[in-house]
């Protein structure tokens, strides 16, 4: 394992206390070479978090320390490991001009970043697509299928991409099929297949990387990484570069799902594109 593109911190707001530290000694027992801290970034001004707890992005009171340790951190363990100081960057429907303007300002002190879609929009409300099992099956009710929740996140993914963030906005796309993390409970009965195969195209078009993401693997209800094995072989055959992604939340999470990722790259014989290139 060389390098884990999306991993979190203390400053996550429904994460761990685990201390920077204690990801970094864990990377390099792993023998991560590269690691990229890409905490949820602060939500748009003027959008309501519709979780419970308000807790799906870091309080923007927080960003200068989170800045200011991790570019601290970088020299502690310079020759030991490279870390990258990035951010998980949501993209909200509606609140793209937000987004631009905060990645304007902070764009130019990222090294990494990762462009994320947790939030659907339906009617005049969003929703919190990966939140529990049972708010998905609240939002598949206000849908009126799974199918529809399927379909308005597809189709935010989509929109997306074509986004205009600005200069600064991320070149790499979270997690893709996010909307699958329930899927044991909640099953498609549509095949969405087709779709995820037309977000890869557009994503080489625009030479987007792909987060492969080994959460889903852990999760209950998912069993597989996001996206799964089909969707990865496609993404080869298009020339999508991909970087491994633990999405860990704690310590001890580094390196989950890796042994998929393995797994999958040797069914397809292209394992070095699911490293980030040194080079």
């Amino acid at each position: 394992m060389k390098y884990d593109g999306h991993v979190h911190t203390p400053f996550c707001p429904h994460g761990t206390l685990d201390r920077f530290e204690e990801y970094i000694e864990e990377a390099i027992r792993l023998g991560i070479e590269e690691i990229s801290f890409t905490e949820h970034a602060p939500l748009p001004e003027g959008f309501i978090d519709p979780t419970p707890e308000k807790d799906s992005g870091m309080n923007p009171v927080h960003l200068p320390e989170y800045l200011d340790q991790i570019g601290s951190l970088k020299e502690t363990y310079r020759g030991k490991i490279k870390i990258n100081l990035g951010l998980e960057v949501d993209f909200i429907e509606g609140y793209e001009a937000q987004t631009r303007d905060f990645l304007d300002k902070i764009g130019p002190r990222l090294d990494d970043s990762i462009l994320s879609v947790h939030f659907i929009k339906h009617g005049n409300n969003w929703h919190c697509l990966d939140f529990s099992a049972e708010m998905f099956g609240n939002i598949s009710r206000q849908l009126g299928s799974v199918d529809r929740v399927y379909e308005r996140y597809y189709s935010t993914v989509e929109k997306s991409l074509h986004a205009d963030l600005g200069a600064y906005k991320p070149s790499r796309i979270g997690h893709i099929t996010l909307v699958h993390k329930f899927q044991r409970q909640f099953p498609s009965d549509a095949n969405f297949d087709r779709r995820v195969y037309s977000i890869l195209e557009v994503m080489r078009q625009k030479n987007y990387e792909l987060d492969y993401n080994g959460a889903g693997v852990v999760k209950p209800l998912c069993g597989e990484p996001y996206p799964s094995e089909r969707f990865i072989r496609h993404a080869v055959q298009l020339g999508i570069p991909m970087v491994y992604g633990s999405d860990a939340h704690q310590a001890k999470d580094l390196g989950q799902g890796f042994g998929a990722l393995i797994n999958a790259a040797s069914l397809i014989t292209a394992r070095s594109n699911i490293y980030k290139s040194n080079s």
